[in-house]
């Protein structure tokens, strides 16, 4: 199952999810439609899951080397947090924008066709390449999670009645990302002291992934101390975010980076 195919899988996710919010909306008139929708909405996270399994054993290594590699897993991962939220506390609104930031990396992928190899650098063939890329996309996409949450948040802040539910779900879900950020740092210095002999080294693409860490930690100790400040919690995590984008996306357009043990990222 080779790259050709992804358009393909990628509608067919689409239209399921689709339809699966469309009926989870619906269900408000019709308690009937409930099981339809959850039935679709598994069905596409499904679709996609199948197309990583078949991707990852056409290239005979996990699909975690390139950008358009890290965006598939982040589509997958995107509908499964916020279905489980769903589930958790009923949020339909988390469901739908977490399927509309899902929609937009496959689009993205569509767009932006990539060369997958199926050979790896010395580098990647560590046994700890695969356990730190993925907790890594999983908190990304819990902590991504949290900025639909903090925009809501400020929203509230601003224009209507402030609801301290948002505020707790953020928190939720800042606290678990917050954690398998912190278990990818663990992993990725283990891996860089059996690639490169050092654990820590102040790489480009690690500085920003400590000033990403700190990001978080700031955003849980201001949380902590000043529980009733809603409008500046809710920046803080946001702003939070905008780093983690930079060390995800941004660093690889520094100059700072083109030396970067990392540069097989881009």
């Amino acid at each position: 199952m080779n790259w050709i195919y992804f358009p393909v899988y990628a509608l067919i996710s689409v239209i399921l999810w689709v339809i699966g919010i469309s009926l989870l909306y619906g269900s408000k008139q019709k308690d009937s439609l409930k099981p339809l929708a959850h039935g679709f909405l598994l069905l596409g996270i499904g679709v996609i899951t199948l197309f990583v399994v078949l991707l990852w054993v056409y290239l005979e290594r996990p699909p975690l080397r390139t950008l358009g590699e890290t965006r598939l897993w982040y589509s997958l991962f995107l509908p499964i947090i916020g279905y489980i939220t769903y589930l958790r506390w009923g949020y339909k609104w988390f469901m739908t924008y977490s399927v509309a930031l899902a929609v937009l990396f496959l689009y993205i992928n569509y767009m932006n066709p990539e060369t997958h190899e199926k050979t790896l650098m010395p580098a990647l063939q560590s046994p700890w390449f695969i356990p730190h890329v993925i907790v890594y996309i999983f908190s990304y996409a819990l902590l991504a999670a949290s900025s639909l949450v903090s925009v809501k948040g400020l929203y509230e802040s601003y224009f209507k009645k402030f609801d301290v539910e948002t505020l707790n779900l953020a928190d939720n879900l800042v606290y678990i990302g917050f954690s398998f950020l912190t278990l990818g740092l663990l992993f990725g210095a283990l891996w860089a002291k059996e690639a490169w002999g050092s654990y820590w080294t102040w790489d480009p693409k690690e500085t920003w992934a400590f000033l990403t860490w700190l990001g978080y930690l700031i955003y849980i100790h201001y949380r902590y101390f000043h529980p009733k400040n809603a409008k500046t919690n809710f920046w803080i995590l946001s702003l939070a975010f905008v780093v983690l984008l930079i060390c995800w996306f941004g660093i690889n357009y520094l100059p700072s980076a083109q030396n970067s043990v990392h540069v097989y990222a881009q």
